[in-house]
C-alpha cells in the first residue's frame, strides 16, 4: 500500500467499513437509510465504483475487496469526492453472499473484469460460473442486474452459458449487452483495449 492508501485505509476504515459476519446482515443500518443497494465484486483500485456513486447519490453502493491496497485506494476516492453512499467489505465475496446476504437483498450486482482464469485447468476458480451465479440470483430483488463485463472473449463466452442456464435469470438481448454508457473507462480496460481485446457485457434480470 501507498502513504496515502494507508492513510486512507487508517481514517476511513471505521466510518465506511462493514466487518464481516457469518449470520445475515442489516446493510441498511450501515448506511443509515433504506435506499437500493448496488454490490460490485472484486472493485480493485475502485474508480468505477466512486465515478458511478458520485453520479448516483440515490442509490447505496457496496464494495467488496480482499485486497488491502484498493480498499484503501477506494477510501481514498471516497474521501477526495466526499462520497457518503459507499460502505465496503474486505472479504471474500463467496462468503459474504452466501453468509451475510439474505434473499432479495439487492438492486443489482456489478462484476468488471473479473479474472479470467485462463488455462482450462483453473476454470473452477472463475468467479462467474454455477452454482454461484444462483447464488447471486437469490440475493438480487425481482428485476434486479446482474451486470458483467470482460476483456477475455472465452471467459466472456463461458460466463453467457453458465448465466443463461441459471434458473431466475433472464437475458434481455438473447446474447452480450450493449456498453452500457454509464459505465466509466478504467486504465485497466483500456490497457485491454490496446491489447484489441473484445470487451464482452453480460446484463441479465432477475425474473419478477
Amino acid at each position: 500500500m501507498s502513504r496515502a492508501q494507508t492513510r486512507s485505509y487508517d481514517g476511513g476504515k471505521d466510518r465506511f467499513l462493514i466487518p464481516y459476519s457469518p449470520e445475515l446482515t442489516d446493510f441498511g443500518r450501515y448506511f443509515g437509510n433504506r435506499r437500493p443497494v448496488t454490490v460490485e465484486i472484486g472493485f480493485g483500485m475502485g474508480f468505477a465504483t466512486a465515478v458511478i456513486a458520485g453520479q448516483n447519490p440515490e442509490n447505496n453502493y457496496l464494495g467488496i475487496e480482499v485486497f488491502r491496497a484498493g480498499v484503501g485506494k477506494l477510501l481514498w476516492e471516497i474521501e477526495k469526492r466526499d462520497l457518503t453512499n459507499i460502505r465496503i467489505i474486505e472479504r471474500d465475496a463467496v462468503e459474504v453472499f452466501a453468509n451475510m446476504a439474505g434473499p432479495e437483498s439487492f438492486a443489482a450486482v456489478h462484476v468488471f473484469f473479473p479474472d479470467p482464469w485462463p488455462k482450462k485447468r483453473h476454470h473452477k476458480r472463475r468467479l462467474i460460473k454455477r452454482p454461484f451465479t444462483a447464488l447471486l440470483a437469490s440475493r438480487l430483488k425481482p428485476g434486479g442486474c446482474l451486470y458483467v463485463v470482460t476483456d477475455w472473449a472465452e471467459y466472456g463466452e463461458f460466463a453467457l452459458a453458465e448465466l443463461g442456464a441459471t434458473p431466475g435469470l433472464e437475458n434481455p438481448y438473447g446474447g452480450f449487452a450493449p456498453r452500457r454508457d454509464w459505465r466509466p473507462l478504467t486504465k485497466f480496460e483500456q490497457k485491454g483495449l490496446d491489447k484489441n481485446h473484445a470487451i464482452r457485457e453480460l446484463l441479465f434480470v432477475k425474473s419478477m
